[in-house]
Order: C-alpha cells, then structure tokens, then sequence
C-alpha cells in the first residue's frame, strides 16, 4: 500500500502523519518547531527528517511514496523550491510537495480542495485555490507586507490603550485593570517597565488576548473597536481572495483558522460573517474544526488520487483525535 508523509510545520512544533492511500492514519507524531528563517533550510528539514524516523521506528528515508509538507516558512515560492530541492536531496519520498502552511488549513476546513482560507494566530495570512487550481496568497510577512493583526498586534495594541488610558493620553477603557490583574501589577506602568527591562518575556503579552475579547463582549468601546478592526482585515484578506480567483458571486467556502478565530468568540465571529457577506454574499464562512496535519494528508490523497472513502477515513480519525 502506498504511503504519505503527511507534515504542518509551524512554529513552535511540527505535527507529522504517516497515512496509507486507503486513509488509514498508521501512525502520527510531534517534533520541534520548524523555523528556516532563523535555523536554515538545512536544520529546518532535519526537524522533519528526525520527525519522519520516529514514525518509522528509526527507517531511513525514503519514509513514504509522497511527502506532503505545509510548512512556516515558505512564503515565498523561492522559499518553497529550496525546501522542496532540500527534501528530494535527501530522498525523504518518492515525490514531494511543500507549500505554505495556510494552505493545509484550507484543506481541512474545506468541503472541496478549494476556497479561501484566512488564518489568524499570532499574525496573519490568508490564500486561496479556484475550482481550477488557480492561486491567490500574501507574503504576509508583517508590516512590511501591509499585514495588521493576530495575537501578537491584539496584545501589544490591548497594553498601547492601557497605558495611554494610565497616563491620560486615551479614552477610559477596562483594558487597563485588564493588564494589572493578568500580570499582577499595581498600574500598567509597572508592566511596561518590566518589558522594558527584561523582567517580563514579551511572548506573555499574548496572555491578554482572551481578556481582550471578554472585554469587548462587556461593551467596553475601546476593546470592541480593537476587535472590529481585526474582524476588518480577516474580512479584507477573504474579500481580496476571492476577487481575485473570481468567486466574490460563487458559493464558496471561507475557512477561518489559527488560534484567534478558532476560539470562536461570538462578537468577532458575528462582525467577520457580515462583512464578508457584504461582498460576496454566497460565501459560507466556516471555522476549521481538525488540526492543519489533517490537511496536509488530505492533500497527500490528492496526489494520489485516491477515492472519498479515504479522506472520509482521515477526516473522521481527526475528528475523533482532536
């Protein structure tokens, strides 16, 4: 039976699945984050590599008849050729396929292996495939792409009001008690010299975001113009896509992922839906319910052709794992 080597590399950790054609998930695992940016092409693939063994008992590649890796990282079509020259070096498969981690969550959301995905974690990105394979996507790289939003811009904009809320330069808004409580400071104050000093890791800023949408649910202005905005750029990102795939009037699937969109808060939900139906009103938002690995063995089926059963097989074992 053929085999595929199915691979989310994010950030902080990698997830790997080994499954047959039949969709079968023989195997799963986790490794460590997945960072060529920082770690080099070379180290970021034997992250999957020492992943890959694991699953095979310590086999030496090749370790499936198809790689499928949706990997953090590859944002760029260069970026994506190294890693893919990177595995086929080191004949980790038969034949291997790398793109974009955003694209495996638009696998596992959607219906068809097609639509718009739009991911939302500690930053942002969004892509898109048409009916006939056609691709639209962002660098989304941060600022100097134009992008705005995720965990990291709610937290660091959630301490910008509370601090100017403390030192008279804002409007009133519960954001600032908010921060005291969540770091157990007497003012806001504190915590930004603590930030400043090193004697708080700025990865803990990410803590405020779920008070930030408690906030916002309380009818607090400041919180809930914060949330409107991030509702907007999902919104703009989905709309985008779509126009240019041409599908702003096709009954398409929009697939919200990534840990911000997955929590399902109801007053972001609620503004994301109406905008993106506001453009392009046959559009059916959905938020993605199996992890980004299913996707990227979803996909690997793709390649192999295989029939629904399989899919229906590694979907319902995701489903029942998650």
């Amino acid at each position: 039976m053929r085999t595929i080597l199915a691979v989310d590399g994010g950030n902080s950790k990698t997830d790997l699945a080994l499954v047959g054609e039949d969709g079968t998930v023989l195997a799963t695992g986790r490794a460590g984050p997945f960072v060529p940016q920082s770690a080099g092409v070379a180290a970021a693939a034997d992250v999957v590599e020492h992943g890959a063994r694991a699953l095979r008992d310590g086999m030496a590649a090749p370790y499936a008849d198809v790689l499928a890796a949706y990997l953090a990282g590859a944002d760029f079509p260069a970026e994506e050729e190294a890693l893919r020259a990177e595995f086929e070096g080191r004949g980790c498969a038969g034949a291997v396929s790398v793109a974009n981690d955003t694209f495996a969550v638009l696998r596992a959301g959607a219906s068809e292996p097609w639509g718009v995905v739009v991911v939302c974690g500690a930053g942002m990105n969004a892509a898109g495939v048409s009916p006939s394979g056609e691709v639209a996507r962002f660098p989304a790289v941060g600022r100097w792409s134009g992008d705005w939003g995720g965990g990291e811009d709610l937290a660091t904009w959630t301490l910008w009001h509370a601090a100017r809320m403390e030192d008279g330069r804002g409007p009133a808004t519960a954001l600032a008690e908010l921060v005291v409580t969540r770091f157990g400071t007497a003012s806001v104050a504190e915590v930004v010299h603590a930030l400043h000093f090193g004697e708080l890791d700025p990865a803990r800023l990410h803590e405020l975001v779920p008070g930030l949408f408690e906030v916002a649910a309380g009818g607090d202005a400041v919180a809930r113009e914060l949330v409107a905005r991030q509702a907007e750029e999902v919104a703009v990102m989905a709309r985008v896509c779509l126009e240019r795939l041409g599908l702003l009037d096709t009954p398409a699937e929009v697939v919200l992922g990534g840990s911000v969109l997955a929590a399902r808060d109801p007053y972001l939900h609620g503004l994301i839906e109406a905008a993106i139906g506001a453009s392009a009103p046959l559009a059916r938002v959905v938020v993605s319910a199996l992890p980004p690995v299913a996707g990227a063995a979803l996909a690997g089926l793709d390649l192999l052709g295989a029939d629904g059963s399989a899919r229906t097989r590694v979907r319902d074992h995701f489903r029942r794992s998650g």
